[in-house]
């Protein structure tokens, strides 16, 4: 029975190690509010599928990133694989290179290496893969957002032209519309992710990209849960359901 493979990578804030932060824990915990992907991996809970999970807070190490800071629009801000500043663009981490080497190793490509597995292993039973990115997003765009218009949808699903076939979009747009929520099409983030091992090489790796508004179910700007939480937890279940059933 074919599986999705739940990618869940901004739930955590655990902090492994402190080397090279500066000393201001507060200014730390702010940004891990402000930064975090809050109950994602509830809200997206399965026990019948695949489940590749980030242990550690994306301000340590965003393993949603590309490796290299050459490739990666974030770094210019200080927000590539491994952050050096927060949002407001202070100095966060002093991040020396062998620091950064011993985090991409012992974190980031352990990370993905897991996450490649999984793929790889639901390929040879299967013949194809449906990954699903997940995520979820302030209700107003944070200072280094590329998309800075206030008004932002409930919902939204990231897209890739190669894994992300239209069929599943064509679903998505029609699940939300019926429910009667808001959808984004690559807005206010696009994208969705798709290990290297797999990137642009093979068609049968489906990928989508699931992002809730956090304003339907926390009481923002905390990180609260809201008597919709419930609500919203299971329309992203029967999303989930949906795209299994498509697939």
């Amino acid at each position: 029975m074919k599986k999705l493979l739940l990618h869940i990578p901004h739930a955590s804030v655990v902090i492994p190690f402190y080397d090279g932060y500066i000393n201001d824990q507060l200014k730390i915990e702010k940004e891990q509010l402000k930064l975090t992907d809050w109950y994602t991996d509830e809200l997206f809970f399965s026990s019948s599928d695949t489940l590749i999970k980030a242990p550690f807070s994306r301000i340590f190490c965003d393993v949603e990133r590309f490796e290299n800071d050459a490739d990666e629009v974030m770094s210019k801000y200080g927000m590539g694989a491994v952050y050096t500043h927060f949002d407001s663009g202070e100095l966060m981490r002093e991040v020396i290179p062998s620091l950064r080497n011993s985090i991409m190793q012992e974190y980031y490509w352990k990370h993905h290496n897991e996450f490649t597995f999984a793929v790889s292993n639901e390929l040879e039973k299967n013949g194809t893969c449906l990954i699903v990115d997940c995520h979820s997003y302030p209700s107003t765009p944070i200072t280094r957002d590329l998309n800075q218009s206030p008004k932002r949808p409930d919902f939204n699903i990231g897209i890739d032209p190669f894994h992300t076939p239209q069929f599943l979009i064509d679903a998505s747009v029609a699940f939300f519309e019926e429910k009667g929520y808001s959808l984004g099409v690559d807005w206010p983030y696009s994208g969705t992710i798709v290990p290297m091992a797999f990137y642009q090489k093979n068609p049968n790796v489906y990928s989508i990209m699931l992002e809730i508004n956090r304003g339907l179910y926390l009481l923002e700007p905390g990180n609260e849960k809201s008597e919709q939480f419930t609500a919203i937890q299971q329309v992203v279940q029967d999303f989930l359901k949906m795209l299994k059933n498509k697939y």
